[in-house]
């Protein structure tokens, strides 16, 4: 939902914020969900059979069948369709992408591809929704990306029949939450109807709910959890926990219908770079978050595993979607245990170190670029603006995609023309033994091209924003790689990946 996000999600108890009925950012969702009629609630709205026209009539066949169990694998070429046929009317030319107010453009999609995300959609079984010990993954198809859009979606599908959302995944927070009819004080714009709450609330005393506050929480409302999320970009979200429904093809071809733990949002207040999305896809490290769940309950292991391009790309939770012996290994951070992170690395421009060591650097897919702290971002410009003198590039002072512009003698068309002007950046991590782990970060994932045909620094100050020392590798940067977040083992490891090709059994 938001590209650049703050690490402090926190469920905001009675004891730390006084809450009182009269606020309309406090009131009880017990009183407000009583209270909403659910009129116009339907499975597809008037603003989505606008957006996607002959699209939809598909779609809404598909999720009428599932009452009695028959859709199939063209419901997953839905969030393709509107990528390719409707998103850029919903967004107006002229959105912003993210906190630093990136201009979008109409999606491109091509129509060509659409048989493609057919073909690789999981055909269902008529297994009975039964759940197996591990063994198995679950593969999402992602739509979107870094430029002009400025952010990535999955399609998932909640409640009882299911219904789709379009959700942000975020590796940097844990709770998955989605915009909802409780009734709605403050929603923003989003592609689907709100979603219609179960009656299954998670009361203030359940564990997963005491996971999500501080030691010294207090339950005033004990048949309900309240959280609140906030995030680095001004955006919160307000609600409660319930328990519903998530229908989950796994690759071992059984469906799975899972009750899981998410929040349901009826108070949101967007960000500078709010997006047009339902809610947030929780992927951290927490108990919280959808694959810790998932793991409790025997469906997959903690792991998960992204890969993202200019296409969009897929997400799998578990572990039995990728071969190991590809890919490159560190371990996580043991003094950042909340975010996925990994400590003790070098930075390295064009191959030689830069005399930055001992690094922490948190891999988040909930950001689109890539941030540095001060210290690093300015040196990292110096560096940069030494490697261009004597090139033909000039600063673009008028192009305000990017803090950082640069034009050539006539406009760049992709990143493909400017690798002969920028040096590669890289990581490299301790990996056992006199042994090193290196993250490369190509001049292709650390520029964008504009607009205006220029090309854009996509590695921003992070000091600026809030992030304080952190350093942070966002989307940008993690494009063309498979990244995966073994929770099991506690690494993290990546790997050159085809990424428009999800994978069809243990092997990359």
């Amino acid at each position: 939902m938001r590209t650049d996000r703050d690490y402090n999600e926190t469920l905001q108890s009675d004891q730390s914020t006084e809450f009182s009925m009269s606020s309309p950012r406090a009131s009880s969702f017990l009183s407000l969900y009583s209270s909403g009629t659910g009129e116009g609630i339907d499975l597809i709205d008037d603003l989505s059979r606008a957006l996607l026209g002959s699209g939809w009539t598909l779609f809404s066949g598909q999720l009428k069948e599932s009452r009695e169990s028959k859709w199939d694998a063209s419901e997953y070429c839905a969030a393709k369709q509107v990528t390719e046929d409707g998103i850029g009317d919903y967004l107006g030319k002229e959105q912003k992408a993210s906190l630093h107010g990136l201009d979008k453009e109409s999606l491109n999609g091509s129509n060509d591809q659409q048989p493609r995300w057919r073909k690789w959609g999981l055909s269902p079984s008529s297994s009975p929704s039964t759940i197996t010990k591990f063994g198995s993954s679950i593969i999402f198809p992602l739509y979107g990306n870094v430029y002009p859009n400025g952010f990535y979606f999955v399609q998932v599908y909640l409640g009882y029949p299911p219904r789709p959302y379009f959700l942000d995944p975020d590796t940097g927070s844990d709770l998955t939450w989605v915009q909802c009819d409780a009734p709605c004080v403050r929603c923003t714009a989003g592609f689907h109807p709100l979603y219609r709450p179960s009656n299954d609330l998670v009361v203030c005393r359940d564990p997963l709910c005491a996971s999500l506050h501080t030691s010294d929480y207090t339950c005033d409302n004990p048949q309900q959890c309240d959280y609140e999320v906030e995030y680095a970009d001004g955006g919160s979200s307000l609600g409660v926990l319930v328990n519903d429904f998530f229908t989950l093809n796994l690759t071992s071809g059984v469906r799975v219908s899972p009750r899981l733990t998410i929040g349901c949002g009826y108070d949101q207040l967007p960000g500078a770079s709010d997006h047009p999305l339902d809610g947030v896809f929780g992927l951290g490290k927490g108990k919280s978050s959808i694959v810790s769940q998932l793991r409790d309950q025997g469906v997959v292991k903690n792991v998960i595993g992204h890969c993202l391009n200019g296409r969009g790309g897929f997400l799998f939770l578990g572990d039995s979607a990728y071969g190991s012996s590809r890919i490159t290994w560190t371990q996580m951070s043991r003094e950042h245990t909340k975010h996925y992170a990994a400590g003790s690395a070098e930075l390295r421009f064009g191959g030689k170190s830069t005399g930055f060591k001992n690094l922490n650097i948190i891999f988040d897919s909930g950001s689109s670029y890539t941030y540095f702290n001060s210290q690093i971002y300015h040196s990292l410009l110096t560096f940069i603006q030494k490697e261009l003198n004597g090139k033909p590039l000039t600063e673009a002072n008028e192009d305000h995609t990017l803090p950082f512009c640069w034009k050539g003698k006539k406009p760049f068309k992709s990143t493909r023309d400017i690798r002969k002007y920028f040096k590669s950046l890289s990581f490299t991590f301790p990996n056992g033994w006199r042994s090193k782990s290196q993250f490369e970060i190509t001049p292709e994932s650390y520029i964008i091209i504009s607009t205006k045909g220029n090309a854009c620094l996509g590695i921003l100050n992070g000091t600026d924003v809030g992030l304080n020392s952190f350093n942070m590798i966002g989307d940008i940067s993690m494009q063309d790689k498979l990244l995966v977040y073994d929770n099991e083992k506690q690494l993290i490891g990546w790997t050159p990946a085809n990424c428009d090709r999800p994978p069809r059994s243990s092997t990359i």
